[in-house]
């Protein structure tokens, strides 16, 4: 099959009665005209039907002429209208198809970039008495009079945990997280806080979850990277992000000498699965985060920090979040409460490479240093 791209400012609907779209088709496409678009020749048409059904499933569309869904040609001509990060999808999900897609999603891959993303500031507030940083424990109304100094530093998204994932951290039961979190959420959710930020539940289990969701909860923040079905299923019912975070091992183990042959294709690996898993269980609207400290030592922490710039192509957003973490410490000895200068510089490297969601103890000091990177070189469509 042979494909090209058609010129943005040409007369689709002439192009679409020239392949033989029935007529109710082509009202319908010319209202997506504003998308990219690419003729596609030479398709066969089981190819065809195919690809009209994947393309749908990621909210891009393929025009064909009438009669191709009934095989009545064996060969037709198609136009297929989509966004690059639809394309980026798109492509991912022909590689297992046959009649020639698989070549064709990755000629669509190769003719795009990697998409941008704003880049937004998460804060972090830890409803726990054994986070690794005190500084961040609270709860309650204290809670909410932090969250609001956090929005006022300029923080687009604010994270809320009730269970430590440090390392040698020991799990507690669903109930007892919901306990813990209660007087915050409660308190939270009086204060309409989720109206003026998206609120983040950093949990992997769905009682938790659910009550936080059913509670103005905007987004899931997932240590075992979608692990859980019934995770997935929640987030495809409520239609919110969720994050998919790599760890080897547990909090409990991770840190029991961390082994990788290549640490960047074995994250690779990882987020191509769980995309795949996450995305056939109704979920899209997906964040990555390469888990600093979570199973690595400083060599793969280092690694996958300089690597921000290769997950792009996945075409998710980046989340990267190394605030005041012990690879700081490994590499300038130095105290929790002093590692606020090596995040920065962790950070802002991970933003120039790629990443766009920084995940933080330090909201305001982060919002200033990343609207002077931002003055200084911009590289992303920033709302910093």
């Amino acid at each position: 099959m042979t494909l090209f791209e058609l010129a943005p400012e040409g007369d689709l609907q002439s192009v679409f009665e020239q392949i033989g779209v029935d007529r109710a088709g082509v009202a319908i496409l010319a209202q997506k005209s504003q998308m990219r678009r690419f003729r596609i020749a030479q398709l066969k048409t089981p190819a065809a039907n195919i690809l009209k059904q994947e393309a749908i499933s990621v909210g891009a569309d393929l025009a064909v002429p009438a009669g191709t869904i009934c095989c009545e040609e064996e060969w037709v001509e198609a136009i297929l209208l989509a966004t690059d990060r639809q394309l980026g999808r798109l492509g991912r999900k022909l590689r297992a198809q046959p009649f020639g897609l698989k070549a064709l999603g990755e000629r669509l891959t190769q003719l795009i970039g990697p998409p941008s993303f704003d880049l937004q500031i998460m804060g972090v507030l830890n409803i726990n008495h054994d986070s690794f940083n005190p500084a961040s424990r609270t709860g309650g109304d204290e809670a909410v009079l932090k969250a609001e100094a956090m929005i006022e530093a300029g923080a687009d998204l604010i994270d809320i945990g009730a269970v430590s994932s440090r390392p040698g951290s020991t799990p507690i039961s669903p109930k007892e997280e919901i306990a813990r979190l209660k007087p915050t959420v409660e308190a939270l959710y009086r204060a309409k806080v989720h109206e003026r930020v998206k609120l983040s539940l950093d949990s992997y289990t769905p009682e938790a979850i659910t009550y936080g969701l059913d509670r103005g909860f905007g987004l899931i923040n997932d240590i075992t990277g979608g692990q859980s079905e019934a995770v997935l299923a929640l987030a495809s019912r409520y239609r919110v992000p969720l994050c998919l975070m790599h760890m080897q091992g547990s909090p409990q183990t991770m840190q029991h000498n961390p082994h990788y042959e290549d640490v960047v294709a074995e994250v690779e690996a990882f987020f191509i699965e769980r995309i795949a898993r996450a995305e056939a269980a109704g979920v899209s609207d997906l964040i990555l985060d390469v888990g600093i400290g979570f199973g690595k030592r400083l060599e793969h922490n280092l690694a996958l920090i300089n690597a921000q710039g290769h997950f792009r192509h996945l075409g998710y957003p980046l989340l990267i979040g190394a605030s005041r973490k012990s690879l700081i410490d490994a590499i300038c000895p130095s105290v929790v409460a002093d590692r606020l200068p090596g995040t920065l510089a962790i950070h802002l490297r991970a933003v120039q490479l790629g990443a766009s969601i920084v995940r933080c103890h330090d909201v305001a000091e982060h919002y200033q240093a990343l609207k002077v990177a931002c003055a200084l070189q911009p590289f992303q469509s920033a709302r910093v």
